[in-house]
């Protein structure tokens, strides 16, 4: 049985998917920060380079992807994607389980596939320095590469409690050249503020961003650089779901339900996106199913609503499920999930009913990490482990009710830099953490109040 199914360098797609063309509706303006009404490109150029401005408010249902960016993507793509028939035996299912495997990337991620052309769009306007924040380091490991690849100055804020957890992130991005430093921290107002608020405060995600944003604002060389949730990076993305519909033709299979785990959206969007194009254009009835850990429940208990892209309100306000920007979760081990909002585009999908969103407590995850692991040998990532483990109970339904459904997810990172997690799992030292409702509540209320 053919268990591998590998597209050719000549097949790898040249244009990104925007599924902005196929929205039902146009998503709610991005909003200023300040005044609280809608941007134009000038008013978010001091943030980002036009080129991206442009993408971000595209309505071109496709996109064609620069010859210079297609062949540093060729370093490593088209990824594979693969039948998992030993966790299928090991579960006794008649479903077929297909993963998309994003971590034979450099840095070991889906992250790279939108690092690259953010960098190129960057250099192409001139701009030499990004700054970007990082939670687990994917990210900023992906941004570091991209930047040495285009000769470009790199600093990254990585969230607190993740840099302290996972020190070889740290080292893979130092490596690639770029300055890494822990969030929040005494070199921006933002990060003062919050640690005159709170010396011990371990950071977010949201804090992070503000110092990153805070270095573009105050330095015209300078521009930031986001890893997910924004339409042109979740564009980028896409090239992942439409390698996987070629691999399924090629397995003669269609995709019945498409998983992937979700912080901002970046590596479920980039898998669903081209599956929801053929449920609007061809009828398809694929399920598209968002996984969340239950210590940051976005989309499963936050609302929809506008809110700020950082805890210091200096990013864009845009509509989207939120928990409020002053979140802060807890320090579980799944550190690129712990984002207070996600991409606006998955949000309005979402509250559309086209997408579906479940939550799990890290424990369970990290039982279907290590069957996954024992069964077709591969670490996965915490953040992605979330996928295997709804991956492994569609497939334990499909058993009970008897039907032969396929399952497709998208194994976004592999766990090599993530051993930490996985020895405190070991040592059953990990604690099912569930963000109480009251806090939720009392962070919903300081959204701000937008009147349009």
């Amino acid at each position: 049985m053919q268990t591998h199914f590998l597209l050719s360098q000549n097949d790898m797609p040249t244009r990104w998917y925007n599924a902005q063309a196929d929205l039902s509706e146009p998503l709610p303006p991005t909003l200023h920060p300040m005044t609280l009404k809608p941007v134009g490109p000038d008013d978010l150029s001091p943030i980002f380079p036009m080129g991206l401005i442009l993408q971000e408010v595209s309505q071109e249902r496709y996109i064609d992807i620069p010859q210079e960016i297609q062949d540093i993507l060729r370093l490593w793509r088209p990824t594979p994607l693969i039948r998992a028939t030993r966790l299928e035996a090991a579960l006794g299912t008649p479903a077929k389980i297909f993963y998309k495997y994003e971590g034979t990337s450099p840095t070991g991620s889906h992250k790279p596939n939108t690092s690259v052309a953010q960098a190129f769009y960057n250099k192409a306007e001139g701009i030499t320095r990004l700054a970007t924040e990082t939670g687990a380091g994917q990210w900023g490991s992906a941004l570091a590469m991209a930047c040495n690849f285009f000769d470009m100055e790199c600093k990254v804020y990585m969230v607190k409690v993740s840099y302290h957890q996972k020190p070889y992130r740290r080292s893979v991005m130092r490596l690639f050249g770029a300055s890494v430093t822990a969030s929040p921290s005494e070199e921006t107002d933002s990060g003062r503020a919050i640690l005159a608020q709170n010396p011990d405060s371990t950071g977010s995600l949201g804090i992070a961003i503000s110092e990153a944003v805070e270095v573009a604002l105050k330095n015209e060389d300078v521009k930031y650089s986001l890893g997910s949730v924004l339409n042109h990076v979740i564009m980028h993305q896409t090239i992942i779901g439409e390698e996987t519909l070629m691999q399924l033709d090629m397995a003669g299979a269609e995709a019945d339900v498409v998983i992937g785990c979700v912080g901002g959206g970046s590596n479920f969007g980039g898998l669903a996106l081209p599956f929801y194009r053929q449920n609007v254009q061809d009828g398809a009835k694929t399920r598209l199913v968002g996984v969340e850990p239950m210590a940051c429940p976005t989309m499963t208990k936050g609302i929809y609503a506008f809110d700020y892209g950082d805890t210091a309100k200096m990013a864009p306000v845009v509509k989207m499920d939120t928990l409020g920007h002053d979140f802060v979760p807890a320090g579980i081990h799944a550190g690129g999930l712990r984002y207070h909002g996600v991409s606006p585009l998955l949000a309005a999908l979402h509250h559309q009913g086209h997408i579906e969103a479940i939550a799990y407590n890290q424990i369970p995850v990290f039982e279907a990490a290590q069957q996954f692991t024992q069964t077709e040998g591969i670490i996965p990532a915490p953040e992605s482990a979330h996928a295997i483990r709804a991956a492994i109970d569609e497939a334990l339904d499909a058993k009970e009710k008897g039907d032969a459904r396929t399952i497709v997810f998208n194994l976004s990172g592999h766990g090599f830099l993530d051993m930490g997690a996985y020895d405190a799992y070991l040592g059953g030292e990990l604690e099912n953490y569930a963000y109480p409702e009251e806090l939720v509540q009392e962070a919903l209320s300081r959204l701000p109040q937008v009147e349009l």
